[in-house]
C-alpha cells in the first residue's frame, strides 16, 4: 500500500466505529511496520494580545501523505480575563484537557469495538490543578503545567471496570501526560 487512502471502507460498524477498515489498518501495519508511522502537524499565528490561531491540515500516515482534508482546521486560543486575555476562546491547558478526554473516549471506544464490546454511554470530567507562579517565573520550586490532572469517567457498558480502564489506558495523549506528571483515572460503570 502506498498512500493512506488505500484502506478500503468496510463499513462493519461496531459502537459507531468501521471495524473491518480499522482491521484492515492492523493488518497493513503487520505487513509493513512503516505504516504505522504518523505525524501529526500544526502551524501557529499570533494574532494580538493573547490570541493566537493554530491551523491543522496535513498529516503523514500509511507512508504517504495524507490528502483527505480540503480545508484547513482552525483552533484559536485566548486567556480568561484573569490572566490579561480576551476571554474568547479556550486557552492552551483547556485544549490539553480537550486533547485528553477525546483522546481517551475515542481509544476506549476503538478498543472496545475491535474486542465486540458493545458501549451505550461514555461520559467524563477532567480537572488540571496549577500553580501559575512557575508559569510567571515567581517561583524555581513551582512545576510551569498542571501539577496533577484528575479524571472521572463514566461508562455504560457489559463489560467489566478493568476491561474498560485497560482499554482506555491505551490513549497516547494519556501516556503524554502521565508519564510527566501525576494523573489520577477513575473509570465506574452504571
Amino acid at each position: 500500500m502506498t498512500t493512506s487512502n488505500a484502506i478500503k471502507q468496510t463499513k462493519e460498524m461496531t459502537n459507531g466505529v468501521d471495524v473491518g477498515q480499522l482491521m484492515n489498518v492492523i493488518g497493513a501495519i503487520e505487513a509493513d511496520p512503516d505504516y504505522a508511522k504518523f505525524q501529526w502537524r500544526a502551524t501557529n499565528q499570533w494574532i494580538d494580545g493573547s490570541v493566537s490561531r493554530s491551523r491543522i491540515k496535513e498529516f503523514f500516515a500509511g507512508n504517504a501523505e495524507d490528502m483527505t482534508r480540503k480545508e484547513a482546521f482552525t483552533l484559536d486560543a485566548d486567556e480568561p480575563a484573569i490572566a490579561a486575555g480576551q476571554n474568547s476562546v479556550p486557552n492552551s491547558m483547556e485544549y490539553v484537557l480537550h486533547a485528553l478526554a477525546t483522546c481517551l473516549t475515542g481509544t476506549l471506544v476503538y478498543h472496545a469495538a475491535v474486542r465486540g464490546i458493545q458501549i451505550e454511554a461514555v461520559e467524563s470530567s477532567y480537572t488540571g490543578d496549577m500553580d501559575v507562579r512557575g508559569l510567571f517565573g515567581l517561583s524555581e520550586n513551582v512545576r510551569k503545567g498542571f501539577d496533577k490532572v484528575a479524571i472521572i469517567m463514566r461508562v455504560k457498558s457489559g463489560a467489566s471496570v478493568e476491561e474498560l480502564t485497560e482499554l482506555a489506558l491505551y490513549s497516547p495523549v494519556y501516556e503524554m501526560i502521565s508519564r510527566s506528571l501525576p494523573v489520577e483515572f477513575t473509570l465506574t460503570t452504571h
